[in-house]
């Protein structure tokens, strides 16, 4: 028996149906029926689904949420030495301004001021290239860092989308080579960056640690001893040289630390996530090397030395190019793990707030980076009930005796707002969190009129 199959015909203005025997070919349809020609509705315009906020929303009266927050700010959960400023987006104005221009130790908040410096400073569709290129003997292929640390020995990564693998490097390695070419050394070149492996004021557990590693150009998978692990290597370039190997097919390769050879021929590049995505994944994650990665990139771009020291001065020199006021700020690594950091909270409210009115150029991934509290990032398990989901969107900072809160929050009114909560001199960690979670839900559910 054929195969039938029945085909629509085009007649006059309508459609008929012809049919078609696989064993004996077409069949005349002539005496077809003829169906009117469709006509779709018109639909009109569509309305957004997302609409934008309302500028003429109520702004909250300044002494009515003074009344509100002061008694929060002022517990015993934040200790002492609290800094909070409160600024409307729209228009600018200071709602509550507690020792805001005081330096205070910012912890992770800092990242936003490196977040910020990377986006104005470098291209947000910028990517990071690491390579590797023909060694100075037989056998030999150096893998050069580009600063990259989101490379991943796992194909996608499991911890940064997008991310570049090794697996990609090692095919172009072995397509470049000569057939049949063994890779018997690797030398990994960590020249990119220069200066200590890491910070003054930082711990001497800190690195390696769950939350930071030595500083390298090259590492992989965020400087994590195996992919999606939370402990960091002490030794981020040899893993990377070592992941190399392994993909080579090699793990028996010698890995060592060295310089690639002047006039090497490149045997294969892979490119990170655009700078704007990593500013995103740093942020949310509070990801300690990704913060030191970006900072060295605004040192590079800055035309400073790619150190702790040089990426300090760079997004320093970067923010008030933009137009900041860095008046009390001093940095000493772009993560804020350092306790020798200092950034008043109205320098982070400024960010904020200009990330958010569009004054601080190409900055929107800031915005888009803040953990949404209740929902996602460091902030996926925190937040309270007097908060609508969605409306407070901030970046955390937490060390021994420190904690901080900056962000944004949108009030029950639909008024923007931005805010900074610093809080250095506190001692139960969960007492302080919640009270912070709490100054955000009375931001949040607050017309204060």
């Amino acid at each position: 028996m054929g195969v039938i199959g029945l085909v629509l015909l085009l007649i006059g203005g309508g459609v008929g149906v012809g049919v078609f025997l696989a064993e004996g070919g077409w069949h005349d349809a002539s005496n077809a029926v003829a169906i009117p020609e469709a006509k779709l509705p018109d639909l009109g315009e569509p309305s957004p689904v997302l609409a934008s906020l309302a500028t003429d929303a109520p702004v909250p009266d300044p002494t009515v949420l003074s009344g509100r927050l002061t008694p929060l700010l002022t517990s015993a959960g934040l200790g002492t030495g609290v800094s909070a400023e409160v600024v409307d987006v729209t228009s600018g104005d200071v709602l509550l301004d507690m020792d805001a221009s005081d330096p205070a130790v910012p912890a992770s908040t800092a990242k936003l001021l490196t977040a910020a410096a990377a986006l104005v400073t470098l291209d947000p569709a910028k990517t990071l290239t690491t390579t590797v290129v023909t060694g100075a003997t037989p056998g030999e292929v150096v893998l050069v860092g580009g600063g990259d640390l989101t490379l991943s020995r796992a194909s996608p990564s499991l911890t940064y989308p997008g991310a570049a693998t090794v697996d990609d490097l090692a095919t172009q390695v072995v397509a470049a080579l000569p057939a049949g070419t063994q890779v018997t050394r690797i030398v990994v070149d960590n020249s990119l960056f220069s200066g200590p492996l890491t910070a003054p004021g930082w711990g001497a557990g800190d690195a390696p640690s769950s939350y930071a590693a030595p500083v390298t150009a090259t590492a992989v998978d965020g400087a994590r001893v195996s992919p999606g692990s939370q402990a960091r290597s002490g030794q981020p370039g040899i893993d990377a040289g070592s992941a190399l190997a392994d993909a080579l097919g090699e793990p028996g390769a010698t890995v060592v630390l060295g310089d690639a050879p002047a006039g090497a021929k490149t045997l294969a590049t892979v490119q990170s996530a655009p700078v704007g995505r990593l500013v995103e994944q740093t942020l949310s994650m509070s990801d300690n090397m990704l913060a030191e990665a970006l900072a060295r990139q605004v040192a590079i771009a800055e035309k400073r030395p790619a150190s702790f020291e040089g990426a300090a001065q760079a997004v320093t020199q970067a923010l008030a190019g933009a137009g900041i006021d860095v008046t009390g700020v001093a940095l000493s690594d772009g993560s804020g793990l350092s306790v020798n950091d200092r950034v008043p909270a109205g320098v982070l409210t400024d960010l904020v707030k200009r990330a958010a009115d569009g004054s601080l150029k190409d900055a929107s991934a800031l915005l888009s980076g803040l953990p949404v509290a209740g929902y996602d990032g460091t902030l996926f398990d925190r937040g309270n009930a007097g908060a609508a989901p969605g409306t407070v969107r901030a970046k955390t900072g937490t060390l021994l005796g420190v904690h901080a809160l900056a962000g944004t929050v949108v009030t029950t009114d639909g008024r923007l707002l931005a805010f900074a909560v610093v809080a250095d001199g506190s001692g139960d960690e969960a007492a302080a969190e919640n009270t912070l979670d709490d100054v955000a839900a009375a931001l949040a559910g607050c017309g204060c009129r």
